[in-house]
């Protein structure tokens, strides 16, 4: 089975920011187009009076929203119900179910990320995983709302997926346990004196969240009479949220400068977002920090790593992002629905567009520890793959920014080699091994990456931030 790369909009793969909207400025339409109200007018008519099967006008109406939205980019879309719960739930909700952030992508379902700790994450799904079966029943060209439903369930049932995966011959079956899904936006642990904080998603709290993981890992590096070399922010497979999350998780490192701009076709979006607006000075004065990222990292995510990168705050490491650099506004309607409509592109400090081209890692780390994650990465799905995409002013090409194909000697080991070394996550590793040879000096930018083999990680449980 093979699916084409065209992903239709993402919920989860979002710069979301809640701004009002003017009812003098939605009543605003152009006297030309009136002749275009009365066509659609006279279809509506049309099919009232001679479709086969009576029709309810809720129907239709949601149809000719859902349409017009989905002719201007894949992240505008109409939410009400179902769609507009799971918003609800990304930003500050628990459910029971698997754990999983879904797409439709061309009529099929997507995992876009499992969410970590999650039913889905241990019973081994992946982002880039297609679900095609649910309980034996074809899930293709049907309404993703059907499908999260139908996942989700009470704790403790399980329910059959049928998984197709890039680089696997045929489909295979997976058998998922229900759990309690408690969003878990931040976990940390120490890792051989290097912090490694892993940000899932940008829901409420996470600059909160982040700073009180640092001062726990301070903590416990003091309690082991040993000092915190370096962080790793691990943002891979973290698909976005808010737009003031991302801004404050930034300025948690930052105490100077640009951290973002967007620039929309009204004034009213034109902003700039600046350092010490949140949060005071650098939480960890001048410590080296990688951010990890991979084409999964989109959006509030590349908002992140593009800050840092371009004010020389860190290494950026990993893959290529996914290059979503637009913004959403989340306009409430009524109480059950809203439209979440593109209104802005946003800019690094160094004013580099993000759209379609992503955030270029300083150092190309693979992932060699996963064997599936050559042909995954070789088919995946990032913005500019998007059917109807906002284009780039400098009208990026997907081929040409992926001009180095020449394998890194450095990056040789096989997934099996790594797993006789104990070497589960290689990215992070090699991440944690770049800080721990850093250790005491500033320049880490200038400083070069150590060889692709590293010593086994002693693990160690991590923790996770808890809302108050």
């Amino acid at each position: 089975m093979k699916f084409a790369p065209l992903m239709r909009a993402a919920l989860l793969v979002s710069a979301v920011a809640a701004l009002p909207v003017a009812t003098s400025g939605l009543a605003a339409v152009d006297s030309r187009v009136n002749p275009e109200f009365s066509k659609l007018f006279t279809i509506y008519e049309l099919v009232k009076a001679n479709y086969v099967d009576q029709v309810d006008d809720d129907k239709l109406i949601k149809g000719a929203i859902d349409g017009m939205l989905a002719s201007l980019d894949p992240h505008s879309n109409y939410l009400d119900g179902p769609s507009l719960q799971r918003l609800e739930t990304m930003i500050d909700g628990n459910y029971t179910g698997l754990g999983l952030s879904v797409v439709e992508d061309d009529g099929a379902v997507k995992i876009v990320s499992p969410f970590k700790g999650s039913p889905a994450e241990k019973a081994g799904l992946k982002a880039g995983d297609y679900i095609t079966h649910l309980d034996g029943v074809l899930y293709y060209e049907r309404d993703l709302d059907e499908a999260v439903s139908k996942m989700r369930g009470q704790a403790g049932t399980s329910i059959r997926l049928t998984i197709f995966r890039p680089g696997r011959d045929k489909p295979f079956d997976v058998t998922v346990t229900r759990g309690v899904i408690e969003l878990e936006p931040v976990t940390w642990e120490l890792k051989n004196e290097v912090g490694v904080i892993s940000v899932n998603e940008f829901s409420r709290d996470v600059g909160n969240f982040v700073n009180k993981g640092i001062a726990d890992l301070k903590k416990q590096a003091a309690t082991k009479g040993t000092r915190l070399d370096g962080l790793v922010l691990d943002l891979r497979s973290n698909p976005g949220g808010s737009l003031d999350e991302a801004v404050a998780l930034s300025d948690l490192f930052l105490d100077k400068g640009v951290i973002v701009s967007q620039r929309g076709r009204i004034a009213s979006e034109n902003q700039y977002y600046r350092a010490e607006s949140m949060f005071k000075g650098d939480i960890v004065k001048g410590m080296p920090i990688v951010v990890l990222v991979d084409a999964g990292s989109a959006s509030a995510s590349e908002i992140v790593a593009g800050a840092l990168q371009d004010q020389h705050r860190a290494v950026v490491m990993g893959e290529r992002t996914f290059g979503k650099g637009s913004v959403q506004s989340f306009i409430q309607l009524d109480k059950n629905s809203a439209v979440k409509l593109t209104t802005a592109r946003y800019f690094t400090p160094s004013g580099h567009s993000v759209q379609e081209g992503g955030i270029m890692p300083d150092i190309k780390v693979p992932q060699l520890s996963d064997p599936d994650a050559r042909a995954r990465a070789e088919r995946a799905v990032r913005e500019s793959d998007l059917r109807g995409h906002l284009i780039n002013e400098a009208s990026l090409d997907d081929k040409e920014l992926e001009t180095d194909k020449k394998d890194d000697s450095r990056f040789k080991a096989s997934a099996e080699d790594l797993k006789k070394q104990g070497i589960e996550d290689f990215q992070l590793a090699y991440a944690i091994d770049t800080l721990r040879r850093t250790a005491g000096k500033p320049a880490l930018a200038r400083y070069s990456a150590p060889p692709a083999t590293v010593p086994a990680q002693k693990p160690a449980g991590p923790q996770t931030a808890q809302k108050d």
